[in-house]
């Protein structure tokens, strides 16, 4: 049977209506302006600053982001909402007043003006019903705005609601020559100002307004004067109204302001968090230093500066005490002293407990000085790997080079192509040894510029890539195998190559191919300068994060002057006669075409093996991760 009068159509077009009918605003000053959720628990603790922990540190300290004022960093801190903190505060007064009444009572009696029977027990009753709404738990939960935007709801009833009724009461039980309840009826109108919408809030007001009305009339039907009594009680519930009025007003403001350090904290947050990712991915070292040389603030790519190898420990941390940094230290001082520093930097060099030396290109940037002499003062350091930037340098020279190499080579292949056609016709005819011998020179010649023009369009820059995700360990095992095996050695415990495979599979982003030819060349250029002992060549394959694969290539030869290492993968660059200078420079291509990286680097000197070159390629997973592996 239908709820619904008239049936199923009647029922479904009072659904309709229902949905079209706009819902009364069952919110508070607070709930309409969307503070209700401004909470310290937010997310919003994490913000820190960045010379207080250092970036590491990130989300373990309180707040100290400059781009807030205390005010909103002071609003937003205190872990309620205000809301929260109005209507606590309001149990509060009430509990107080609840005291304060019976205690009133108590010393009027003491002195003779003894109150009646019906005015204690409001007393204690309201004192009861206030003091409880303040200390039992299930009254210390938070309450939302729209429960006290009800008239008739719960909240609104046991504390707008019970002071309305309880202090009429007390103003119609109370002579006209005893105590005046009136002013009381400010604490309801008040808090109905500040925690209700303001249609409530002044429907509330007009209920007080005409209960004063209405106790008039009783005194003046008891014989009071009907001017003076209607008059006071007019004036009084008009001073309600405007109390009603002004309290939302400052109520709203209070909101608006919550609410715009709710935005300026979560904008401060962003900018914080933003900042932090800018400065972590920078491939420049970032050094926050103070006057006393201790560094607030480091990135990785500062810390892997300012280490031989691996990282230094994150951030704070003391300059001073390194050896290796007092080249470092002294710069930093001295730029404190001068306030100024050039545009472009200086350089400066380490020099590490292992014999490395590195050249870092230092710009430094001030913080603004305060003029309170009590604001601590900062330097931004700002460090660059001198080689890197001659790299670049040398890679832009490189990249121009290669474009006109390669519309070289692609020239070179025709003509190149009519001589070895001319040199075959001439070899039919050759009847000498002389002539053989010559015809095969320009036979001999004309493979190895036909080597040289393939490696050169090999590389050439515009060609199409298909990266695809390979088993590295296989690849690396296979092209192993077949080095070994057109070399003439022997893959085993005593061979001059040992190599190193993790169990687990890993999958690189790379072709099979271009990187067996890496291989090879890093292969053939460490068995060719190693001392052939077992061991002499290492090829170590790892995972050193969830990111990346790393391919390792070491052998024990003499190690690379720096004189040689600047034009390592430069090309045409070769110490040999007979070398084309290509083959570290193609690897170096063929890597960046993945998105991998090469370099080389030279181990401590207690390491048999300490000429390596590493091959970073990018982790992905494989599609068969869970097949067996090849025996």
């Amino acid at each position: 049977m239908s709820a619904y009068p008239g049936g199923t159509g009647e029922r479904r077009r009072g659904e309709r209506r229902a949905k079209r009918r706009p819902e009364p605003p069952a919110e508070s000053w607070f709930g309409a302006l969307g503070v209700e959720d401004t909470q310290a628990a937010d997310g919003f603790d994490d913000v820190e600053s960045r010379y207080d922990g250092g970036l590491a540190g990130a989300g373990r300290t309180a707040p100290d982001s400059k781009f807030l004022s205390r005010q909103a960093r002071r609003i937003v801190s205190t872990g309620q909402t205000a809301f929260d903190r109005i209507h606590r505060v309001f149990l509060g007064a009430r509990a107080a007043l609840g005291v304060a009444l019976i205690v009133t009572v108590v010393v009027a009696g003491m002195f003779g003006a003894r109150a009646s029977y019906a005015v204690a027990i409001v007393s204690v009753a309201y004192a009861a019903l206030a003091l409880s709404m303040w200390l039992l738990p299930q009254f210390r939960q938070p309450v939302q705005p729209q429960e006290l935007a009800r008239l008739g709801g719960r909240q609104w009833l046991l504390t707008i609601g019970a002071d309305i009724v309880c202090f009429t009461a007390l103003h119609l039980l109370s002579p006209a020559s005893s105590f005046n309840y009136v002013a009381l009826l400010v604490l309801p109108v008040l808090m109905a100002g500040v925690l209700t919408p303001r249609i409530q809030a002044l429907a509330t007001s007009a209920g007080v307004a005409l209960a004063l009305l209405g106790v008039a009339w009783l005194a003046v039907l008891r014989g009071g004067e009907a001017s003076t009594l209607m008059t006071q009680a007019g004036l009084a519930g008009s001073g309600l109204f405007v109390i009603t009025v002004l309290a939302g007003e400052l109520a709203g403001r209070l909101a608006r302001e919550e609410l715009t350090a709710k935005g300026s904290l979560e904008l401060a947050r962003q900018q914080a968090q933003l900042n932090r990712l800018v400065i972590e991915e920078m491939q420049d070292g970032v050094l926050v230093v103070d006057r006393r040389g201790r560094v607030r603030a480091a990135n990785p790519a500062a810390r892997r500066l300012l280490a031989p190898s691996g990282m230094c420990r994150p951030a704070p941390f003391q300059l001073r005490g390194v050896e290796a940094w007092n080249e470092l230290v002294k710069t930093v001082e001295r730029a404190f002293v001068d306030a100024v520093w050039p545009e472009s930097g200086r350089d400066v060099v380490l020099q590490f407990d292992s014999g490395e030396t590195r050249t870092l290109r230092v710009r430094i940037r001030f913080t603004r000085r305060h003029e309170s002499q009590v604001s601590e003062e900062f330097c931004v350091l700002l460090l660059e790997d001198v080689r890197n930037m001659q790299a670049r340098t040398r890679q832009e020279k490189l990249a121009a080079m290669g474009r006109v190499s390669a519309g070289i080579a692609h020239e070179i292949r025709n003509p190149l192509a009519a001589i070895a056609q001319a040199n075959a016709l001439l070899s039919e005819d050759a009847t000498t040894p002389a002539q053989r011998q010559l015809t095969q020179m320009v036979t001999d010649n004309v493979e190895r510029l036909k080597r040289i023009v393939d490696d050169v369009m090999e590389v050439a820059p515009g060609r199409g890539v298909d990266a695809g995700v390979i088993d590295a360990g296989e690849q690396v095992a296979a092209a192993c195998g077949g080095w070994a095996q057109g070399a003439g050695v022997t893959l085993d415990d005593r061979s001059a190559v040992r190599v190193e495979l993790p169990t687990e599979r890993l999958g690189a982003v790379f072709d099979p191919d271009h990187l067996r030819r890496v291989m090879i060349n890093l292969l053939d250029n460490g068995y060719r300068h190693s001392s052939k002992q077992p061991g002499s060549v290492q090829v170590r394959l790892s995972a050193p994060d969830g990111d990346s694969v790393r391919l390792s290539v070491a052998s024990d030869g003499a190690p690379i002057p720096p004189d040689v290492e600047r034009y390592l993968f430069e090309p045409f660059f070769s110490t040999r006669s007979r070398g084309t200078g290509l083959g570290l420079y193609i690897c170096r291509e063929l890597c960046e075409r993945y998105g991998a990286s090469i370099d080389y680097r030279l181990r401590t000197p207690g390491d048999p093996t300490r000429n390596e070159f590493n091959v970073v390629m990018r982790r992905q997973a494989l599609v068969d991760a869970d097949a067996p592996l090849l025996t």
